[in-house]
């Protein structure tokens, strides 16, 4: 088997790719993953700053060009300016990455505000949404592409700490499903649902927690980030082409449901 030819089906060179939530954890190990694999950048996040610094580090590496903006995909005005950004400066958009997310905790449920229930819809559901909706057409007209989803093993297995969470990503489950009718042929719409990884997130994990994992998880740990980007390359490339409404689970073997 010829070595250069099977990578060449996960080649990215001249595609421009989009990552939200791409200044630090799965983000982060994905957008250098893209570069490494020919692709030109847009990294966002919320903070400019953290767009910036991830831009400029990886650029660094992989001398790939970056576009470091900043959005709040909660609010769709927001989530329409970071797209007449990249098309202003790059024309179009191959892939489209939907990684930001927010989980903040809570006292108890019904201690949730409306207010706090609609930014954690709004970042993990609204957002995608509009994104996707506004990019998918253009694709759909012109080039086609590829969009990812990011959703979480809570989408299907939630805790008590996570409830609206994980109902958004139950949300993205579902989006990806139906993006994936809408848009085809032209369009491939697909999700990646990660487990537990050492992310930021990670630093709050006490030894229960971890303990937890090594018991439920069959490879007795919680992923590495970069043990993320395998199956990014697949369906951000030409080696997924013919994957399309899909969900890869990347969660080390974690068994759901009654047992």
């Amino acid at each position: 088997m010829d070595a250069n030819r099977t990578a060449s089906h996960f080649d990215l060179s001249g595609k421009v790719i989009l990552v939200t939530g791409g200044s630090r954890g799965l983000g982060l190990a994905m957008c250098h993953a893209f570069a490494e694999a020919g692709a030109s950048l847009v990294i966002s996040s919320r903070k400019q700053e953290s767009c910036d610094v991830a831009a400029a580090e990886i650029s660094a590496a992989t001398g790939a060009e970056c576009l470091p903006i900043a959005c709040h995909v909660g609010h769709w005005d927001a989530c329409d300016e970071l797209l007449a950004k990249t098309y202003a400066h790059f024309g179009r958009i191959d892939v489209l990455v939907n990684n930001a997310g927010m989980s903040p905790l809570y006292e108890s449920l019904s201690g949730v505000s409306r207010e706090l229930f609609d930014k954690v819809i709004g970042v993990n559901l609204a957002g995608p949404f509009r994104l996707s909706s506004v990019v998918a057409e253009k694709m759909a007209a012109e080039q086609g592409g590829s969009i990812i989803n990011v959703s979480s093993t809570s989408s299907i297995a939630p805790g008590a700490a996570e409830i609206p969470y994980a109902a958004a990503k139950a949300g993205i489950n579902s989006m990806t499903q139906g993006f994936a009718h809408a848009f085809a042929p032209k369009v491939r719409t697909n999700c990646i649902m990660p487990g537990p990884f050492m992310t930021d997130i990670a630093k709050a994990w006490t030894d229960e927690v971890k303990q937890i994992f090594a018991r439920t998880v069959p490879l007795g740990r919680a992923g590495e980030p970069h043990e993320i980007i395998g199956a990014a390359l697949f369906l951000a490339s030409d080696a997924g082409s013919f994957t399309n409404g899909s969900t890869i689970k990347v969660d080390g073997g974690m068994a759901y449901g009654a047992g």
